[in-house]
């Protein structure tokens, strides 16, 4: 899927809109549903380990970013700054009243280590205050040169964890839980398939020990990160000083994490799941399972129908169901909208329906029919097609993952498959930033992570010794 089409489609299915201001996307009510039944799933989870919510300010004190020194180094292009707090308006123009000017800067969030870990100096002082397992619903700010709609936004929302913990072991099975976690929510729920590993050094995040990601890829062989996971260590905890007491009464550094998905994941479902009809979305996330189109010839046909709406709401309440009799607009117009927004499940009654007293079913995956009696079976076999459209746009996309992922030690092979097809190439690197940035350079094809670090190899680029099996790709 190509830009203008995948715009296109954004704003024909109404997810999202642009705003007056580059990179600030305005989340439409159909857009902001889909967010809503992601987070909802998500954190369920969480709220089932234990995780508690809460929320952080927007702003944060410029001094509290320079304490961690690795930690500014990525986000140092990219911060919205406030200097003023009043404007003027003179001759019809606004100007920044300069007698307003902040005794100190403030940052929009770009994200929220550095305001939480001056925090918990506050909250944690002994083994007892431990763990601190916080997650924050948020948005940030993260003011981008290069825009593309849900993949890369100036501001776009967020899930962003933060944990604190006493010792190392603690904080690793934190990162393991919070991988299971989001393996089930990619999988399961948005059915998409993924490769996932270790961030190499230069790709990780900022301030981090390291990073663990999952990445997916696109229906034109491009990749897409989906989530990440950072072992902090005890980086921030040195730099903003948080101790605690531990059983022995010895004051030790605390351990910590922090991981997240944001609203990326819905530009994730439009570009691995779509078709040339528009949407296709996972069931288990649509915010309408079902919607349902009568054919209409006269007045008395339309009573009838409305009396089997009835009944099929009856059976079927657990869905999420539209029921369009809008008389303006054609079946075919119709047709045409509902699949264009992605909806599972079609279901048709015009005069054949009435007479042989059943309902015609449509899949959005591959326009597959069926019919059914209206009766207590109902329930159960259009759970079953749910099911099925669900496991079956995974199964497609997964083969198309397959498809498009190489295998290579050869660098003109490399540069062949990256620059013709795209996808995923697993190859040895020899661990160094130089060669990364090299193969980065000549190819724009980037490190998405590390998959294995015991596989005995050459480089493919230097030819050097490498006990690196890493996935490159070109990624938005």
């Amino acid at each position: 899927m190509n830009n203008k089409k995948y715009i296109k489609l954004i704003l024909k299915s109404k997810l999202a809109d642009f705003s007056n201001i580059k990179g600030f996307m305005i989340l439409r009510p159909y857009g902001y549903k889909i967010w809503e039944n992601i987070k909802n799933k998500l954190n369920k989870m969480l709220i089932k380990t234990k995780h508690q919510n809460v929320y952080f300010p927007l702003l944060i004190p410029k001094k509290l970013f320079f304490i961690e020194t690795n930690h500014i180094k990525n986000f140092s292009k990219e911060c919205a700054i406030v200097t003023h707090s009043k404007f003027l308006i003179k001759k019809n123009k606004i100007i920044v009243d300069p007698t307003s000017k902040l005794k100190e800067e403030l940052i929009i969030r770009p994200t929220s280590e550095t305001i939480i870990w001056n925090t918990y100096k506050k909250w944690i002082h002994s083994y007892r205050d431990l763990p601190i397992l916080i997650n924050q619903w948020s948005n940030v700010v993260r003011l981008e040169l290069k825009n593309k709609i849900f993949i890369r936004n100036s501001e776009f929302f967020l899930q962003e964890g933060h944990t604190a913990h006493k010792n190392k072991k603690d904080a690793i099975k934190e990162i393991n839980k919070i991988k299971k976690i989001y393996k089930k929510l990619i999988k399961n729920y948005l059915s998409i398939p993924y490769i996932s590993g270790i961030k190499s050094n230069y790709q990780k995040f900022s301030g981090a020990e390291y990073t663990y990601s999952f990445e997916s890829l696109t229906n034109n062989g491009k990749c897409l990160q989906l989530a990440t996971i950072h072992f902090l260590a005890k980086n921030f905890s040195k730099a903003f000083n948080v101790t605690f007491t531990n059983k022995k009464g010895i004051r030790k550094y605390v351990w910590s994490t922090s991981w997240g998905v944001s609203t990326r994941l819905i530009g994730a479902i439009i570009m691995i799941h779509s078709d040339k009809n528009g949407l296709i979305l996972p069931p288990k996330i649509s915010p309408i399972h079902i919607v349902i189109i009568p054919i209409i010839k006269n007045k008395k046909n339309i009573k009838i129908i409305n009396n089997i709406v009835k009944k099929i709401k009856k059976y079927l309440n657990k869905f999420n169901i539209k029921y369009d009799n809008n008389l303006g607009k054609t079946p075919g117009n119709k047709y045409y909208k509902y699949e264009n927004l992605g909806i599972p499940i079609r279901i048709t009654i015009g005069k054949k329906e009435i007479k042989n007293k059943n309902i015609e079913i449509t899949r959005r995956d591959n326009f597959k029919k069926y019919y059914f009696k209206i009766n207590n079976k109902l329930y159960k076999n259009i759970s079953k097609i749910l099911n099925n459209i669900q496991k079956n746009i995974y199964k497609i996309a997964k083969n198309r993952m397959k498809q498009n992922t190489f295998t290579t030690n050869n660098y003109n092979t490399f540069k062949k498959i990256i620059n013709n097809k795209g996808g995923f190439i697993i190859s040895n690197w020899d661990n160094k930033k130089s060669t990364e940035l090299k193969i980065k350079n000549e190819t724009k094809a980037t490190i998405r992570c590390i998959i294995n670090k015991k596989i005995k190899g050459k480089c493919i680029y230097t030819g050097n010794k490498s006990y690196n099996k890493v996935v490159f790709g070109k990624s938005y």
